[in-house]
């Protein structure tokens, strides 16, 4: 029996995700926790947590399944890099699955997306367009991020020297080397994303769009599912995706 617990989360999406994920007689929600509980108090109600909150409760969340040894799924984004750091040391101690995003369509993407860019290789001005519902305070997402770093990856680039954040201005015309970012926000989008290879007389446009935030539960209790039993490491969704 696995048992999973949620965070950042109501007992009623808890049980919606235990449907739409089709939970079998084993795996089961162990429980639901929301903000400013206290974790140590439930540690034997679950062997996998699925974390969907903020980085700072995210990191205190990490620290009691480290000392406790058990894995964990996070799914947060807007961590800094010092807070990344962290995540990375306490895999040396427990299994964790760290993804901007858990939908397994995105995930397939990202392997399309590492495809198409060493297709295209130097040939293509890249841009990443990514929309979301108005209460979404990080930009770009975590997940727009994800698949620059990708691109970037596949191209021999390095992201943080390579991105450019919006355009404003009169500017020296684009180089090829960056790969720019466009972030939206209205209304209540679940999370569009556009990755577009710009060649001359052509442009290969590669989507993803969630039209439902189920698509994230059922990836991360896929992910919870795969953990248990795995050794310390960091995991990504492609590993649990086998991609």
């Amino acid at each position: 029996m696995i048992r999973i617990a949620i965070s950042g989360a109501s007992g009623r999406m808890g049980q919606t995700l235990a449907e739409a994920a089709g939970l079998n007689s084993n795996i089961e929600i162990g429980c639901t926790l929301d903000l400013g509980d206290n974790l140590e108090k439930m540690l034997d109600s679950f062997d996998v947590l699925i974390d969907f909150t903020r980085p700072e409760a995210t990191l205190e969340y990490l620290a009691v399944c480290q000392k406790a040894g058990k894995g964990i799924v996070i799914g947060t984004t807007g961590f800094s890099n010092d807070e990344l750091l962290l995540i990375e040391a306490a895999a040396n101690d427990i299994a964790i699955v760290f993804a901007p995003n858990m939908s397994v369509g995105v995930n397939l993407t990202l392997k399309l997306l590492d495809t198409a860019a060493k297709v295209f290789g130097e040939d293509a001005d890249i841009e990443i367009v990514e929309t979301h519902h108005r209460y979404k305070v990080d930009a770009p997402s975590g997940t727009a991020l994800k698949m620059g770093e990708v691109v970037a990856n596949a191209l021999g680039r390095d992201l943080s020297a390579c991105a450019v954040h919006g355009r404003e201005g009169i500017e020296e015309s684009r180089s090829r080397q960056t790969i720019g970012f466009s972030s939206i926000r209205g209304g209540d989008v679940v999370g569009d994303h556009t990755v577009s290879f710009f060649m001359e007389g052509e442009r290969v446009e590669i989507t993803h769009k969630a039209s439902s935030r189920m698509t994230f539960a059922n990836g991360a209790v896929r992910a919870a599912s795969w953990l248990s039993g795995k050794q310390s490491k960091l995991y990504s969704m492609q590993d649990v995706l086998d991609l």
